[in-house]
């Protein structure tokens, strides 16, 4: 399963990849739209639905469907609304837990229910809570479709990151342990399929054996795509579920500033180099396991 995440400041510019996605043939039920505005999610529902409508030829049902939406009540941030059909598949991207469903209301539905907070383990959902509320919008694209992610890929590339690829070396990472915390040493690009596989196996491989405290050399990476965002993100999930920490150490100048513009910055601990990634892994108290 691939996870492509797109980041985005203006919500025009998050449509516009939507809709961009749909005309590539990504399938609505593959793409989610986070933001933490319940007009927002209303209009941009409405708008997307009739974008849906419009390139499938109008089934009232695949329209509906897009413009659904879920609420997810995260405690200390507040409404955080998923739309689309692969609304529910948020669930395995950050542990969402449960939501009540609002894509009557959002479909235009004038009997639906007033929305409910709900309820579940939405710790991790709090990932993006920083993100959204800085006022941008997230979308999100899992598949495991290689042709469907290197569509979404280029999509969300193109108007999310900009992130200009230079010709990089071979993808590589290799493990070592300093003090019981595995420390992944990376080069080349956390991109689709070559880099994020590697990550994704490394990372499962360290959890399996019981390692849960895990330091991502990022010096030698000099870029990410939409798929290595969303890589980023599942191996922080990951590794918080099984109590554990992530950490990752100096960033380039491109990949830090990619950090930055997407906000992600903030949702990562990102520390200046291995010496103090290891002391702040000794000085914290585990996370909790997840379940």
């Amino acid at each position: 399963m691939e996870t492509a995440i797109g980041v985005f400041s203006k919500r025009e510019n998050a449509e516009a990849a939507v809709k961009v996605l749909l005309q590539q043939q990504v399938p609505e039920e593959r793409i989610i739209f986070l933001t933490r505005s319940e007009t927002e999610a209303k209009n941009v529902g409405r708008q997307l639905g009739a974008i849906s409508g419009g390139l499938v030829g109008g089934t009232a049902g695949m329209s509906a469907g897009l413009a659904a939406a879920t609420m997810l009540a995260i405690p200390g941030v507040g409404p955080v609304f998923a739309l689309g059909l692969g609304a529910a598949a948020l669930v395995g991207i950050v542990g969402a837990g449960t939501g009540a469903s609002v894509g009557a209301d959002v479909a235009g539905d004038p009997n639906a229910p007033e929305p409910s907070s709900g309820t579940g383990a939405l710790e991790d959902t709090a990932l993006f809570r920083r993100v959204l509320n800085d006022g941008n919008s997230v979308v999100v694209v899992r598949t495991e479709s290689p042709q469907v992610a290197a569509r979404a890929c280029a999509v969300l590339d193109q108007l999310g990151i900009r992130m200009h690829q230079g010709p990089s070396p071979k993808s590589s990472v290799s493990s070592r342990q300093v003090d019981g915390v595995v420390v992944l040493d990376i080069a080349g690009k956390i991109a689709l399929a070559e880099g994020t596989t590697f990550l994704r196996d490394t990372i499962r491989a360290s959890l399996e054996q019981g390692y849960n405290r895990i330091i991502l050399n990022l010096e030698a990476v000099d870029f990410i795509d939409s798929a290595g965002l969303g890589e980023l993100v599942r191996t922080h999930v990951a590794i918080r579920s099984r109590g554990g920490q992530l950490k990752l150490i100096k960033p380039t100048g491109n990949v830090y500033g990619l950090l930055k513009i997407t906000r992600l910055d903030n949702v990562f601990d990102v520390e200046p180099d291995e010496a103090i990634a290891l002391h702040s892994l000794r000085q914290a108290p585990a996370a909790k396991s997840a379940g």
